[in-house]
């Protein structure tokens, strides 16, 4: 009884968060969904700038730590250069949706390099133009073979969320961190909650990934 009591008093203050944790993620998921495909299809660009441009944007963040970089972003940026990126929201949401977008735009470039050369032959055998096979032929495959992966770092992209609370958005685990400095003795139990929590908003996102594998295990398009 005094563990679930505990559970009732500990959840609705956890849950405060709730909402920044969820404002988040939706916009560090939409940044990143639009960053992957920009970048991707940069990525398999005959414009050699922009395809290097693109190269060294990916490797710069898939090979650093999201952590540096949030704190990079929202601690040496306005100090060296006087740019203020906004709240502290903003912040967050820039730095894990071009973090996960690095990620996912190989995806997208290795899914359009997955597509059959068949079917780009036959596209240019109909004089296709280059834009036309992208949109018409490639594209449609390419991005039902995406479908697991972007379920799959859209629910990192859930985890990392958790990150925000180091420059002090108040989200779940923020709140976590505060009850558990004010009473160290249910710091386990907190974070059972905390994990528990996240789980439950995990669940949507790992039955979408379910359902994406399905689709993608249809094959392409003939």
């Amino acid at each position: 009884m005094i563990i679930i009591s505990a559970i009732i008093e500990i959840t609705p203050q956890l849950l405060r968060g709730l909402g920044i944790t969820i404002s988040v993620l939706l916009a560090s998921a939409i940044i990143a969904y639009i960053v992957a495909f920009v970048a991707g299809l940069s990525r398999v660009s005959n414009n050699v700038i922009l395809n290097k441009a693109t190269g060294v944007y990916v490797e710069v963040f898939r090979g650093t730590s999201l952590i540096v970089q949030l704190f990079w972003l929202y601690y040496a940026i306005p100090m060296l250069f006087g740019i203020q990126l906004g709240s502290n929201w903003w912040t967050g949401v820039i730095a894990i949706g071009l973090n996960y977008g690095a990620y996912l735009s190989e995806v997208v470039r290795g899914s359009i390099l997955a597509v059959d050369k068949g079917q780009t032959e036959a596209a240019i055998a109909l004089n296709m133009s280059r834009y036309q096979r992208m949109r018409l032929i490639i594209l449609p495959q390419a991005v039902r073979m995406m479908l697991p992966e972007f379920g799959n770092y859209t629910i990192q992209i859930m985890k990392a969320t958790s990150l925000v609370s180091l420059i002090g958005m108040r989200d779940i685990l923020y709140y976590g961190d505060i009850m558990r400095s004010t009473n160290l003795s249910q710091a386990p139990l907190i974070y059972v909650i905390v994990l528990f929590i996240y789980f439950i908003l995990a669940l949507p996102f790992i039955w979408l990934t379910r359902k994406g594998e399905t689709i993608a295990k249809k094959g392409v398009v003939s």
